[in-house]
């Protein structure tokens, strides 16, 4: 059992505060990667924090888990918190997510593809054309990291 596991455990579906990861992975054309999860939803690859793992490992760990690839040089954008970032999943349990972004254009090796787990399909866009099922929390973690500055130099 994880710590998240654990900590449901103890608390059931109530709120607390989670720390998540999520790496803008942009491509030569300057496009960011998005995965499409189960239910239609476009979102940047990342997750929560493991016990003992620093941020940046947590968000290699996602980026490669999820999309197959092992990225570079991390660039820290930014962490976005607040009421705006309340989650409450299916099974009923409840978070308030802070999310630590980080950026890359470094791509180390590697093959793109989803695992058809967390993700099912991979995709870049254009940060000027990003898809219509874009969370919106997501969308919002973006427009405040976007809007600051180039996030993929």
């Amino acid at each position: 059992m994880g710590y998240i596991e654990e900590l449901r455990a103890i608390v059931g579906h109530r709120p607390v505060i989670l720390v998540g990861v999520a790496v803008l992975v942009f491509n030569e054309a300057n496009e960011l990667l998005l995965q499409l999860k189960h239910g239609g939803v476009w979102a940047i690859p990342g997750g929560l924090m493991e016990l003992g793992e620093s941020a940046e490992e947590t968000g290699r760990r996602e980026v490669l888990e999820e999309t197959g690839l092992v990225v570079g040089r991390l660039k820290l954008l930014g962490v976005v918190s607040g009421p705006e970032q309340f989650v409450k999943l299916p099974n009923g349990d409840e978070f308030y997510a802070v999310t630590i972004l980080y950026s890359t254009n470094e791509i180390a090796e590697g093959e793109l593809r989803a695992d058809g787990v967390e993700s099912v399909e991979l995709r870049y866009f254009d940060v000027e054309r990003l898809p219509e099922g874009l969370s919106p929390r997501i969308r919002k973690q973006l427009e405040q990291v976007l809007g600051r500055q180039d996030p993929s130099s």
